[in-house]
């Protein structure tokens, strides 16, 4: 009779297939995130929307995400509902949230359906992470990574979209990441399942919430994901505005700046693979808090290269781009490492829940203070601060006895 060992060992055979088919799903699924976003030039012009309006198109998908998360961890759901089914359920959601955008319900109606989008992608980005970590122990940090670098891809498609042509009409745009979307709720369902490595089942347990606020390890992790985010989603959601104000002095449609925009979003698929094999590697806090002085110091650079020489300006957008999230799929995996085995899904969904909520500050903050400086330029220097104190965190954590746990004892 076949051992167990050599039985999780035959099925696990399949987990690179199976993170493949994820990825793809999680790649179609997220092409609605930043789908507002990338009209929001059309938007304002067609609505007459202010900046800081238009800026709720973007929060609005934050506000919902941070709802979805927070009740997804209140209610335990990434640990009692099947990972696939959840996640089909969330990408049908948000395929119809997005494409009620096409109906042109007005600044309210839109932010609404933004809310609801993020809502929806709630329920597949923390089970996507969870699900990938039942097929993987060793590789771990490289396979969130690939989950991780799925989001980024998926995030940047919208830009990839307006860009190829700034003549199409935006409801383009919106059909396109909407059909994606629906393309990957199929692929969750028909394609996805638990690995041979699952975590405990949980119980409905609202106390588990305190108990993962109170775990020394997880606070230092969340300290470094916080960090994170406190650049992270800022620079994506505004990166835009910027190299429009650079490359044309921000009047109008620009095809350049969207193209930049996707390049500089979509190379962080590169950092997220990069920071998985240093991970895995050299450690979770050498490589996070590595990374994170790299895309600290490209937010402190980025104003001196506004007036170009271009390809000094590119240079430095994508180098920003492939740092900011490379070390995002590794703060999940110290989680998956370090939290109670039978509660991963929901301290997973914490994290991301007070991460994001951290972005809504910092999107909503950003135009308004690029009008008390008088433009872009300067901006960005702030978001400096996030990598810097979570840097700080993570090899404080580095030093902490439980850091063994973490990357096979690498810390």
């Amino acid at each position: 009779m076949m051992t167990t060992a050599k039985s999780l060992e035959l099925q696990a055979e399949g987990r690179w297939r199976m993170l493949s088919l994820l990825c793809l799903a999680v790649v179609l699924s997220f092409s609605t995130w930043f789908s507002a976003n990338a009209i929001a030039p059309d938007l304002k012009h067609a609505w007459s929307l202010s900046e800081s309006t238009a800026a709720w198109l973007t929060n609005g998908v934050q506000i919902g995400f941070v709802i979805g998360a927070l009740s997804a961890s209140f209610f335990n759901l990434p640990d009692l509902v099947r990972m696939n089914r959840l996640m089909a359920g969330s990408a049908l959601l948000a395929a119809l949230s997005n494409a009620a955008i096409l109906l042109e319900p007005g600044p309210f109606g839109a932010v609404l359906c933004r809310m609801v989008t993020g809502f929806a992608l709630a329920g597949v980005y923390p089970p996507a992470l969870k699900l990938v970590s039942t097929w993987f122990i060793s590789g771990r940090g490289l396979a969130l990574a690939g989950v991780i670098g799925a989001i980024t891809a998926g995030s940047s498609l919208p830009h990839l979209f307006r860009g190829m042509s700034s003549a199409i009409a935006w409801q383009y745009v919106v059909l396109l990441s909407s059909s994606a979307t629906l393309i990957g709720a199929m692929v969750f369902l028909a394609c996805t399942r638990e690995g041979p490595y699952p975590f405990g089942k949980a119980l409905f347990d609202p106390a588990q919430i305190g108990r993962v606020l109170k775990d020394r390890n997880l606070l230092l992790v969340n300290g470094g994901y916080l960090g994170h985010m406190w650049e992270l989603y800022a620079m994506w959601a505004w990166l835009l505005a910027y190299l429009t104000a650079a490359l044309d002095g921000g009047s109008g449609i620009n095809s350049q700046a969207s193209l930049l925009t996707f390049v500089a979003v979509a190379s962080g698929v590169i950092g997220c693979f990069a920071g998985g094999l240093l991970s895995d590697r050299f450690g979770r806090t050498a490589t996070t808090a590595g990374l994170m002085i790299v895309s600290g110091t490209c937010a402190l650079l980025i104003g001196f290269v506004f007036d170009g020489p271009s390809w000094l300006l590119t240079l430095v957008v994508i180098v920003w781009g492939i740092s900011i999230i490379g070390d995002s799929a590794q703060f999940s995996a110290a989680v998956t490492e370090l939290a109670d085995q039978k509660y991963v899904g929901t301290a997973l969904s914490l994290q991301m829940g007070m991460g994001f909520a951290l972005t809504i500050f910092m999107i909503w903050l950003m135009p308004h203070l690029a009008e008390l400086l008088g433009g872009w330029r300067w901006t960005f220097m702030l978001l400096a601060v996030g990598p810097i104190f979570g840097a700080i965190s993570m090899l404080i954590l580095r030093g902490r006895p439980d850091a063994i746990r973490m990357a096979g004892g690498r810390r």
